[in-house]
């Protein structure tokens, strides 16, 4: 079973201390930090699956700070924002740039862990995501340059002629390559090529 990773960043020691014993209690691996650049400093790998509870006001670095740094680094993690004040503008700004949640301080403890499950569930899903597509991508980079030119056709639904019209070569030996495309990509058809591959766009 794979343990599910709480990133609680909150400056307020106490919220810390009551947030983490609740979601302890819940099941969930909470790494709490007193602040963002403490974040930064520490989570050094995120284990996933995974959310980020973070507050809005914090000194020095806000929590809009560290989303928009995370963004930057291409870091993905969902975050939920928590604020016991904040202007609608800074709520607008992290909700664009695509945290999932935003609660008040106060919050029912019911709604923090329902946004924490769609946060886990997101990341999974995300996680699988990405899992597949390195396979996938691991898989492309075995084709030559001409399997691949083949490989991207057959992807858009082209026969071996009208592949072999595009690239100026004879259908046979489209069907040459179009095999040695289905056994490097450990596939018996078309149809389970393009299922293998639904959903995610080749490399170019």
């Amino acid at each position: 079973m794979h343990l599910e990773h709480v990133y609680l960043v909150d400056d307020n020691a106490d919220i810390r201390f009551h947030l983490k014993g609740l979601l302890v209690n819940k099941g969930y691996c909470v790494h709490e930090f007193e602040c963002a650049q403490e974040f930064l400093d520490g989570y050094v790998k995120l284990e996933h699956p995974c959310v980020l509870v973070l507050d809005m006001r914090m000194p020095k670095l806000s929590g809009l700070d560290l989303q928009n740094h995370l963004k930057q680094q291409n870091i993905f993690i969902p975050i939920i924002f928590i604020s016991g004040e904040s202007q609608q503008q800074e709520i607008i700004d992290a909700m664009k740039s695509g945290a999932i949640d935003f609660l008040w301080k106060p919050f029912k403890s019911d709604d923090l862990v329902a946004a924490i499950q769609r946060g886990i569930n997101l990341d999974t899903a995300n996680t699988n995501l990405n899992h597949r597509k390195s396979k996938l991508y691991a898989l492309q980079s075995s084709l030559t340059r001409q399997e691949n030119k083949i490989f991207q056709l057959m992807l858009k639904g082209l026969g071996n002629k009208d592949i072999g019209k595009k690239l100026g070569i004879f259908s046979d030996t489209v069907k040459k390559h179009r095999t040695q495309v289905l056994n490097k990509m450990q596939v018996n058809n078309l149809h389970e090529l393009l299922t293998l591959w639904d959903g995610v766009e080749p490399q170019f």
